[in-house]
């Protein structure tokens, strides 16, 4: 029987969530004329996954909209998803002109909203980033290694996220375990929500990315000794910022060439390091970066339709 529960009867109600985003931001660009910037009127909309809460991504990504609006001279629309697939279906449906997505929800987007990677973070050799995925329990648990989740309680964050459900589901299995059967599966909602749902010990292990770990240290909600990692991934490349691919062809390079060279340097460190950065500026990212992703999609056997 299938285990898989939602903390506070969440459900993905996909059509009536496309735009019931948290946060919405429209910034810079009013003087610019609907011919240079030829969307929804002359605004460009900005979609964030929610890899943090609303308020700790507004403050951040404005700054980024302000950027690209200044360069681009069209005002910028930022939107901060209330889940993952919520932003899939925004550019799906043409409310969305640049999205960004986990790697899973990037695959999934490309499948099925048109969406194409041009650009990510960077590291401090100037090339993409990654970061990774692990499952984690308490200390004092009785979990002492991953098959000892069996019959435990265990905290995803999101079914289309790429180290809140892929990666997790790939070290289970690695492990013997079949996560459709094995454990209590819970869908927290979000990385932040299933760091909180173990950390205060209402699931018994769970997912915890590197990027996650990073907010909760930032927000002194974390410190060494905190949470005992069973299993940690290989580097997963980290997520892309895509456009939509039906934009006109003049504008997408235009859009493109800015948020392939956008330097960040002047948001701070310790932001940039809750987005997951370790560089300073968006690179040049292509498609075929994330065909790791689509190749463990495979193996794990996920229909990517049943995400959408």
């Amino acid at each position: 029987m299938n285990q898989q529960t939602r903390l506070g009867g969440a459900t993905t109600a996909l059509a009536a969530a496309t735009l019931a985003f948290l946060t919405t931001l429209t910034i810079g660009g009013g003087a610019a004329m609907a011919a240079d910037c030829p969307v929804d009127g002359g605004t460009v909309r900005f979609g964030v996954e929610p890899f943090d809460t609303a308020p700790r991504l507004t403050p951040i990504y404005e700054k980024i909209g302000a950027m690209i609006s200044e360069k681009l001279g069209c005002p910028v629309k930022v939107f901060v998803a209330t889940n993952y697939n919520a932003e899939i279906e925004a550019m799906r449906n043409g409310k969305l002109e640049i999205g960004e997505f986990g790697p899973l929800g990037y695959v999934l987007a490309h499948q099925v909203a048109k969406a194409e990677a041009v650009a990510a973070f960077s590291n401090k050799e100037g090339k993409p980033d990654n970061y990774w995925a692990s499952l984690v329990t308490y200390p004092n648990s009785d979990i002492k290694t991953v098959a000892d989740i069996r019959r435990h309680s265990f905290a995803f964050s999101d079914p289309a996220s790429t180290s809140g459900h892929l990666f997790p589901a790939y070290g289970l299995r690695k492990a013997g375990l079949d996560p459709e059967k094995d454990i209590k599966a819970i869908y927290a909602g979000s990385h932040t929500a299933s760091f909180e749902a173990l950390y205060n010990h209402k699931v018994d292990a769970g997912e915890l990315n590197s990027e996650q770990l990073e907010s909760a240290i930032q927000r002194g909600h974390y410190k060494d000794g905190d949470l005992v990692f069973l299993w940690k991934s290989d580097p997963i490349p980290t997520d892309p910022i895509c456009l939509r691919g039906d934009l006109p062809d003049a504008f997408k390079k235009k859009l493109t060439e800015i948020l392939q060279n956008l330097d960040l340097t002047s948001i701070d460190e310790a932001d940039r390091k809750v987005m997951g950065m370790h560089g300073t500026r968006f690179v040049p990212q292509t498609d075929a970066a994330y065909n790791g992703i689509r190749d463990l999609v495979k193996t794990l056997n996920i229909d990517l339709a049943k995400l959408s």
